[in-house]
């Protein structure tokens, strides 16, 4: 395992290997959701990804730090929270527990650390105030913003001009902006909303001024890795890069990983198409692994269709290797062997799981071409390890194979199952750089084929 970790970085637009300062030691941030509603898809790809990145980094780093953070300051859980009659810390907390228990059934691991931003308002009290006494944010009608002219290296993260970031910002609302890219550091007390106390009186952050409160104080001034989806590009981590540049003077991340988007039968997911997938009600139509084997077939920096004939594949490929791991029940697990070398090359490349899930059905075909007991246990065992970092094929045979809707099948029937069933985006597998691919193409083949395969889940 001391190959190292190649990584696409956003901000060089190249794939290089993962350095660290600390040998043995890496630090990776991934924000979560805001706390208003159950999550989507949207929301649960880049939690799927970056579970598996922080699986790998613990087989090559012997001290990992994971660190996630929950929104729960924010104008939209604020007014759903009064709708429901509730207080903002009950309703927050409904969410945050449905968030945990949908990651749970889809095998994500929990960070080390996961603050709420509620909890980190005072380190942002004190950012904002280093940023006012270096000349990087002013104050107007009790608002605090960041003076983004002050900062020469905006923009360099997403390669936009000027022009094109005014045009695409969300800016919160506040008064007097000298640039149209500055946004809200804190901004005033409201009736009925909660507040803090502030040099500049009692008021709450600003969305994008919560994330950098926790990755200073649980992370320091740099960190390793900073993950999160495509679409957090810009403003949100364009403007993070920028307040804790100015505050800190560095950069606070070296790497930038983002995920591109889901769509949903090729559509972007919204509530006027009445096509949002919450993961809620997803889990009551199928299992949390095969939800998390689907979000998995395509290279994180593909954009990933959603739809059920994805579902249904996945779910009949898990159907497939726990029947072949059912048949094996009774061969013991030898919990020294390490993961095959092929699919943590794979992973090592720029997480490319499509490759490393084709290499498991070489692996499954292993386990059940075993004659002699020595060769099942050895890969058995060597089929277990290797897909541990994938976050599949873990559980008891018997349990999954009932939420998968299968019934546990003789050995003979499992070795007639086909023999590439990992292998859900061939194209992938074989390209080990996703720019290589062409992606219409390749999206029309799997279309064709998913539809050919007929099941609904």
């Amino acid at each position: 395992m001391n190959a190292p970790i190649q990584l696409y970085n956003t901000i060089t637009r190249e794939k290089s290997p993962l350095r660290t300062p600390v040998p043995g030691r890496v630090t990776l941030y991934v924000g979560g959701p805001t706390l208003h509603d159950h999550a989507h898809l949207g929301n649960v790809r880049p939690a799927v990804v970056f579970d598996v990145l922080a699986r790998l980094l613990r087989l090559h780093y012997p001290d990992v730090l994971h660190v996630g953070r929950l929104a729960d300051v924010d104008d939209r859980i604020h007014a759903a929270a009064l709708a429901a009659g509730e207080s903002v810390e009950a309703f927050t907390a409904r969410y945050r527990d449905a968030w945990r228990e949908d990651l749970d059934a889809l095998g994500v691991l929990a960070p080390d650390v996961e603050p709420r931003a509620s909890e980190q308002v005072a380190g942002l009290v004190e950012q904002a105030a280093r940023l006012l006494e270096r000349g990087h944010a002013y104050i107007e009608a009790g608002h605090v913003l960041f003076h983004v002219p002050s900062y020469p290296g905006h923009g360099r993260l997403c390669g936009r001009p000027v022009e094109d970031m005014i045009a695409l910002a969300r800016g919160e609302p506040a008064p007097r902006r000298r640039h149209p890219l500055d946004f809200v550091l804190w901004k005033p007390a409201e009736h009925g909303f909660p507040a803090w106390p502030s040099p500049w009186g009692a008021g709450r952050p600003g969305w994008h001024a919560q994330s950098t409160a926790v990755l200073e104080r649980e992370l320091g001034r740099e960190i390793d890795i900073h993950g999160g989806g495509q679409d957090l590009i810009h403003p949100h981590h364009e403007n993070e890069i920028a307040q804790l540049a100015c505050a800190n003077g560095m950069p606070p991340s070296r790497t930038w990983l983002h995920n591109a988007f889901l769509t949903v039968n090729w559509q972007k997911m919204s509530k006027p198409l009445r096509n949002v997938v919450t993961l809620r009600a997803l889990r009551e139509r199928a299992s949390g692994e095969a939800i998390r084997l689907a979000l998995l077939s395509v290279h994180y920096r593909q954009p990933l269709n959603w739809n059920l004939q994805r579902l249904s594949s996945a779910r009949r490929t898990l159907t497939r290797g726990y029947h072949v791991l059912a048949a094996a029940r009774g061969t013991r697990v030898d919990t020294a062997v390490e993961p095959d070398e092929a699919v943590l090359a794979a992973l090592r490349n720029d997480l490319n799981v499509p490759a490393a899930l084709a290499r498991l059905n070489g692996l499954l075909a292993a386990v059940d071409g075993a004659v002699t007991e020595s060769a099942r246990i050895r890969a058995k065992s060597r089929l277990l390890a290797s897909a541990r970092p994938l976050g599949l094929l873990q559980r008891a045979p018997e349990s999954a194979l009932r939420e998968l809707g299968a019934e546990a099948v003789p050995r003979e029937r499992a070795r007639r199952a086909p023999a590439d069933e990992f292998d859900l985006e061939p194209a992938a597998a074989l390209e080990a750089d996703p720019e290589a691919r062409a992606d219409d193409t390749a999206g029309g083949r799997r279309r064709t084929r998913f539809a050919t395969q007929g099941a609904r889940c």
